[in-house]
């Protein structure tokens, strides 16, 4: 799925922070999510929706980032030394997209939910509209902690205000800003410069684009996110647990919609990267990781693990199998509590 390209496009993932509430030494876009690490699902959703440059915005951990992503294409890397906010960020990117003529989709790299489905309906009312920003806003029981979006009689964004600028009336509005934006580039690379400090957090709002497109009567459209779990950002390991709870429910449905059976399906686990054969049927606590590949029409027995293996077409294991770094030819029968390819 792709929008329909009346000018190039290009994204931006801002992925310069370092999370310290993981606890962790590794730089939390890097942990892992079904087998892929986290910021993978969100480049490979601006990807899939038409981006053919992808600028990341790095800072904390940079050549780790740039490792973890070396050989993907269409990559480019723009540094971010002192993490001074989204606006700061964007005018570290400015450089990589000097001369750039066309949209830019500016997503997060802590939000791994996000879908090809919404950020093309991003592009898809940006562009109909012919607007020079587009943001994607969700309406929340309890705000708290997100920038309120106050948009004008016809839906066009007026301004966002973080919660910590808010006033009493500001903070009870529901609609919030999900971080995820759509730029003319043209129009809004201009207004960079003239971000201001001037807030309770001394950062470079990215958000007071949208009061200058409003005074210069142009404002920002808004696209309404249908599922706010989508929104869902990791911050710490129980958020981590939430988000891959939801991607391997994701993936499991996925493959029952087309043939797959699972006999007990929230027992089992299907990284990112996994293909299975329709008519396969995979029994209680089977575990299929990295990249691997099941052919059509076999049966895996249960407490079954499979590691960057692949299997032919109407293979059976018995159950009680590890099957790693290895092909099962087409048609094998591989009895209980063999070890195969595996340490």
């Amino acid at each position: 799925m792709s929008a329909e390209r009346t000018a190039p496009l290009a994204a931006v993932i801002l992925a310069a922070g370092q999370g310290t509430r993981m606890k962790s030494a590794l730089i939390k876009i890097l942990h892992p999510l079904a087998g892929r690490q986290m910021i993978r699902h969100v480049l490979l959703a601006v990807q899939e929706v038409g981006a053919d440059r992808v600028v990341c915005v790095v800072g904390f951990q940079r050549e780790q980032v740039k490792d973890a992503l070396s050989g993907l294409p269409a990559i480019e890397f723009a540094v971010q030394e002192d993490q001074r906010g989204t606006g700061h960020a964007l005018q570290c990117a400015s450089a990589a997209l000097e001369g750039f003529d066309g949209d830019v989709l500016v997503v997060c790299a802590d939000t791994p939910l996000l879908t090809r489905e919404t950020l093309h309906e991003v592009v898809k009312v940006h562009r109909e509209h012919e607007a020079s920003a587009t943001l994607l806003v969700a309406e929340l029981p309890d705000p708290t902690g997100y920038g309120r979006v106050v948009l004008d009689a016809e839906g066009g964004v007026l301004r966002i205000v973080e919660q910590k600028d808010a006033d009493e009336p500001t903070r009870r509005i529901r609609l919030i800003n999900t971080g995820v934006y759509c730029f003319a580039w043209r129009t809004v690379g201009a207004l960079l410069d003239r971000l201001s400090a001037d807030n309770a957090q001394g950062e470079l709002y990215l958000t007071d684009v949208m009061e200058m497109l409003a005074e210069a009567g142009t404002p920002a459209r808004s696209v309404l996110l249908a599922d706010p779990q989508e929104l869902m950002g990791v911050n710490d390991r129980a958020q981590l647990a939430e988000a891959e709870a939801v991607l391997r429910d994701r993936i499991r449905r996925r493959l029952m919609r087309e043939g797959v059976t699972f006999v007990s399906p929230d027992t089992t686990l299907i990284d990112a990267d996994v293909q299975i054969g329709p008519d396969t049927v995979i029994y209680p606590g089977v575990i299929i990781e990295g990249v691997s590949s099941v052919g059509r029409e076999s049966v895996i027995g249960p407490f079954t693990r499979i590691a960057n293996a692949h299997l032919g077409r109407g293979v059976e294991l018995k159950g009680w199998n590890l099957i790693a770094h290895t092909t099962i030819p087409h048609g094998s029968i591989v009895q209980p509590y063999v070890r195969q390819g595996a340490d």
